[in-house]
């Protein structure tokens, strides 16, 4: 039987539109919301706003089963293609669209580069679900995935931010970060739910078994993933009404650059799969996995370093919203392309 989306991931796009307006109409009705979100901050962080962005990374990562990662080294030519799409191909493809349309707006631009340097480990479950992939073979993926974006993140925010755009002569670029700043970021918004997520699955495997957490712990945690995102959104927005006379143009000028990044990844992962002989369950989890990005981690980093009223959380808040209806149809795609090339 052919899987479907459950009810709330189905309609990702539209949870996100009313967290967006219901933000908007707190913002507009409520104006003093400002002074009790500032009255809930130590420092540069917002209590609240931290917590909420934590648990948003707390179930995909509680989900990776790290144990897989020997078998996921024993297939050498799948795991390396699936290195290569990700951590080169993927990041440089995200960064040249970003040049490519909106070099003269270096906010939106640094927050799409943020979005292309933090690789899929949610969704992509999902996707290669509907898709008919190799479960396994997605999860060994993801569970690499977080490994080498635990170590590599902040270096290549540093690098794709700081140094490629002054070597390429970008004049209009004139945004930089703090590779401690960023680091600090990924050991808190990444780090604290890694480290949870591993912790908890290993002592209530150990106490309750792996049937009862897939079946019963995982299906319990996976949607505080959404209802954290979406506590986001609206506190964003919430506090950006400012903006808001510009929403749909801005909408547009982000979504364009990530649609392309979402097609361009997906089919020219499958060719490559597909002209290497990889079956096609292996196929669907290396491309779904390379197509996605962890649009979490962005918007937590984008936050931790810019700012809750940043163009760069803005972006990340649209990677999310253009994503869910762009992979249905690419899920569609592929399972066309198994009946065209795989029957």
């Amino acid at each position: 039987m052919q899987p479907k989306l459950k009810f709330l991931d189905r309609y990702l796009t539209l949870w996100i539109f009313l967290a967006m307006a219901t933000g908007i109409g707190l913002g507009h009705f409520f104006p003093g919301i400002s002074k009790i979100t500032n009255a809930l901050t130590a420092g540069t962080t917002n209590i609240p706003l931290a917590i909420g962005l934590i648990l948003m990374m707390y179930p995909p990562l509680a989900k990776v089963d790290y144990t897989l990662l020997p078998k996921a080294f024993k297939d050498k030519k799948v795991i390396g293609v699936s290195l290569l799409l990700n951590w080169v191909i993927g990041t440089a493809l995200m960064f040249g669209l970003a040049v490519l349309f909106l070099r003269n707006e270096p906010d939106y631009m640094t927050g799409l580069i943020l979005i292309g340097l933090a690789r899929c480990i949610a969704m992509v479950i999902v996707w290669s679900d509907l898709a008919k992939a190799n479960r396994e073979y997605t999860a060994m993926l993801v569970a690499l995935n977080s490994i080498f974006q635990m170590i590599s993140y902040s270096f290549l925010v540093w690098l794709f931010i700081n140094v490629l755009p002054s070597k390429l002569g970008l004049a209009n670029f004139n945004v930089s970060v703090s590779m401690k700043d960023v680091t600090e970021s990924v050991l808190i918004y990444l780090g604290i739910p890694f480290f949870a997520g591993f912790l908890s699955r290993y002592a209530l495997i150990k106490s309750k078994g792996i049937n009862w957490y897939n079946t019963k712990f995982v299906p319990k945690i996976s949607p505080i993933t959404l209802y954290a995102l979406l506590f986001t959104i609206v506190l964003m927005f919430s506090l950006k009404g400012d903006k808001i006379v510009e929403l749909p143009m801005d909408v547009l000028k982000v979504g364009i650059p990530l649609i392309i990044y979402f097609v361009i990844m997906f089919f020219m992962s499958f060719f490559i799969n597909k002209s290497l002989k990889i079956p096609y369950d292996k196929n669907a989890s290396v491309a779904f996995t390379a197509t996605g990005n962890n649009f979490e981690l962005a918007i937590a980093v984008a936050i931790s370093i810019f700012g809750i009223h940043s163009p760069q959380a803005f972006v990340g808040v649209i990677g999310p919203l253009v994503e869910v209806p762009v992979l249905i149809l690419l899920v569609r795609a592929s399972l066309w392309l198994k009946k065209k090339y795989y029957a």
